[in-house]
């Protein structure tokens, strides 16, 4: 069962949920979404609201269903779930069913936005903001480490709900 809870009552540290133990993020309708294993992204505060940022790669599947879509949501699972967790980041959601692979039920949370019973955490996020970057301004030898000529888009989303599992 989630609990609904105000954003400033968050109790984890993003760099190590975001970056060691990722996080799924998912956009479209409970009866048809896709998500994908993210661990770069953030969270603060913009425009003086609580925001979170991703980055999605321009040939992921789940582009489309962020782009096509007012909110998305970020999910935070325990480490029970890494198996998961990695096949979402390997698998496209064009070749196979990841929710039904992994045995996750899908819940909506405000906007109708999707996301996983089994999470810890859910973010749920209205976009506000997408942005590619620039190829310009990023150092040659981050380019060199992390792309091939695939440079994210970095989207901004307003937290309009914190749910927590209970």
């Amino acid at each position: 069962m989630f609990q609904r809870i105000d954003p400033k009552q968050l109790d984890i540290n993003p760099f190590s949920a975001i970056g060691e133990q990722w996080m799924l993020v998912t956009a479209g309708t409970p009866e048809k979404c896709n998500t994908m294993t993210v661990s770069w992204g953030g969270l603060g505060v913009l425009w003086g609201v609580p925001t979170a940022t991703v980055y999605i790669r321009p040939q992921r599947y789940t582009k489309q269903f962020v782009d096509e879509n007012e909110y998305f949501t970020l999910s935070l699972f325990s480490q029970e779930y890494r198996k998961q967790l990695a096949l979402c980041g390997t698998k496209s959601g064009r070749d196979i069913d990841k929710v039904k692979e992994c045995g996750f039920t899908i819940a909506s949370g405000a906007g109708n936005a999707p996301y996983f019973e089994q999470a810890q955490l859910v973010i749920v996020c209205r976009k506000r903001m997408v942005q590619p970057m620039d190829e310009e301004r990023i150092p040659p030898e981050v380019q060199e480490k992390w792309y091939q000529k695939d440079y994210h888009y970095m989207y901004w989303g307003e937290i309009v709900e914190v749910l927590k599992q209970v």
